[in-house]
């Protein structure tokens, strides 16, 4: 019986290497592009929106940037890590980016200004905006965007292919290669503690 389940583990495993990845890169690839369009197609709200409308706006360093170079970072930056998504073409580079991305957007609007206990906080658990934050949807692209960091593209992907086809003895594995950009990834996540909810950490953005 446990070889029979070992054996079914194992063919799940190897199916799930080519069905998963590619799926969510493709779900994420869209959600993306679609907001990285919209931002290419209209015109930048970033310098116009009313400050009182965002929630803390943008966190450091970005907030020393201008609200144009901000548009043109986030809606290329969607952009094109689209793209590399549906390639996967150095998938964990591009998640790694749009995690950025995405957790500077909580931090300036989907986070709530201000809360005063965990239940004011988990109202703001929505999507659509209601005064408390509205943090649910990148929350969940945060959680999606995670398994391509740590995993990479799967086998169906340009990345694959490309540590297949090379035969340089010189070239880190996948592992290594894995766990250097694993660490990148719990140093976003840490940064991410401090532009989302500063009193978690340091709060870069106050003057000394």
């Amino acid at each position: 019986m446990l070889t029979l389940y070992d054996n079914l583990t194992a063919r799940l495993r190897e199916a799930g290497d080519w069905t998963w990845p590619p799926l969510l890169r493709l779900i994420l690839a869209w959600e993306f592009f679609e907001a990285g369009l919209g931002k290419l197609r209209g015109e930048n709200w970033f310098g116009d929106i009313p400050w009182a409308e965002w929630q803390k706006g943008f966190p450091f360093p970005f907030d020393r940037l201008s609200s144009d170079l901000n548009w043109l970072l986030a809606t290329w930056g969607e952009l094109v890590c689209a793209a590399m998504l549906v390639l996967g073409l150095f998938t964990r580079l591009a998640a790694i980016s749009l995690l950025v991305i995405t957790v500077v957007a909580t931090a300036a609007v989907h986070w709530p200004g201000e809360w005063g206990s965990l239940a004011e906080l988990w109202s703001g658990y929505v999507i659509t905006p209601e005064g408390a934050g509205n943090y649910k949807l990148p929350l969940l692209f945060t959680a999606m965007l995670l398994p391509l960091v740590f995993y990479g593209g799967g086998k169906l992907s340009l990345d694959h292919l490309l540590i297949s086809m090379s035969k340089r003895n010189d070239l880190p594995d996948d592992r290594s290669g894995g766990l250097q950009t694993a660490g990148l990834a719990l140093l976003v996540l840490g940064l991410a503690t401090v532009w989302v909810e500063p009193v978690w950490g340091i709060d870069c953005s106050s003057p000394g």
